[in-house]
């Protein structure tokens, strides 16, 4: 007779990064980089904000051997194609940004669909104040009536878009992650299900990056149950609050300009850049880790497994304390140290 033995270890979860941080490195390379920190798993930008140093995308949408090549090699490397990501302004009233921005993403849909791939990180957008609004305008809080008249105006512009690009991810069979990310018209947990209430989203859904929610102040593990199935992939990347925080508030415009030096700028479209963060700031955004305890991220781990044990969950490197290779591995293994507790 022979006697089997039942554990109770938790399954491999699906942990990996965004690559956007290894711009400067070719794919394979970035991919080595990441199989070697203990990570099965790349996510790869494809257009918005930022350019798309590993995913040719024109090519990969007109050739089934290119993209059968370009998977390869990932399979050779160990690893998965995570998500794509295409982050930006899509309702941007600038000429150079919405337009171009809506563009990537409906181009990024088509992708996925054909490279089998079931995300696509995204943000909702922010149009102008009304229809001849010139720049972005991010509706904070809309206690004077006048803002909530702005506020009422975007959603007649975000809320068609949303509905078609909910009918194009259904067609290519991807689901949409949208950011709660600051300067966006959708940015909490409680106005996003607002949003998918008015658009019947079926493929809209939810990236959930703890890290901008965090300087809200909100309650992580409560948002991953309030919002539930609609979450679709996962950003780990952590906050951490500052002195300044007493005098700042988390809302701080104390902002410098954009750097002079070009090889210091962060770009956010075509000649547009993100601005210079205090040198005392409120907050700011850290390696996994850095702002919250390993326990802390194996709470935030559990609560996203009784959702789907399968989600892609990726490190998004953005810790200006560490650099883009030490970033990732600290990040890595806080995140893996998690992940065992659990």
């Amino acid at each position: 007779m022979t006697s089997s033995t039942t554990t109770n270890a938790p399954s491999p979860l699906n942990l990996g990064a965004y690559t956007a941080c290894l711009h400067n490195y070719t794919l394979e390379e970035a991919l080595e980089i990441l199989a070697a920190d203990g990570l099965t798993g790349a996510e790869v930008n494809v257009g918005g904000f930022i350019p798309s140093p590993h995913c040719p995308v024109d090519l990969l949408i007109g050739s089934q051997t290119a993209r059968d090549d370009y998977l390869a090699t990932f399979e050779a490397h160990g690893m998965r194609l995570a998500g794509l990501n295409t982050s930006g302004n899509v309702l941007s009233p600038l000429p150079d940004q919405g337009p171009k921005h809506a563009y990537d993403l409906r181009r990024a849909i088509e992708l996925a669909g054909k490279l089998g791939v079931g995300e696509i990180v995204c943000m909702s957008g922010t149009p102008g104040t009304d229809p001849d609004g010139k720049y972005p305008a991010w509706v904070v809080n809309p206690w004077d009536g006048t803002q909530l008249e702005v506020l009422e105006y975007q959603k007649s512009v975000l809320d068609p878009f949303w509905r078609e690009m909910d009918l194009r991810a259904q067609d290519a069979g991807v689901q949409l992650a949208l950011e709660l990310h600051r300067h966006n018209v959708v940015f909490t947990p409680v106005n996003f299900l607002e949003f998918a209430d008015r658009i019947d989203a079926k493929n809209v859904g939810v990236n959930m990056d703890p890290s901008h929610l965090m300087w809200q102040g909100m309650d992580i593990v409560e948002s991953i149950r309030l919002l539930g199935s609609h979450i679709k992939h996962v950003h780990a990347k952590d906050t951490k609050l500052f002195p300044g925080v007493g005098t700042r508030g988390v809302l701080d415009s104390s902002f410098g300009p954009v750097p002079a030096d070009p090889a210091l700028r962060t770009p956010t479209g075509f000649d547009h850049y993100v601005s210079t963060w205090p040198a005392d700031p409120a907050w700011r955004f850290v390696t996994v880790g850095e702002g919250h305890d390993v326990p802390w991220w194996t709470e935030f781990l559990k609560a996203l497994v009784e959702i789907d044990p399968q989600m892609n969950i990726n490190i998004e490197h953005e810790d200006a304390a560490f650099g883009q290779l030490e970033g990732v591995e600290l990040g890595a293994k806080n995140l893996i140290a998690a992940a065992d507790a659990r």
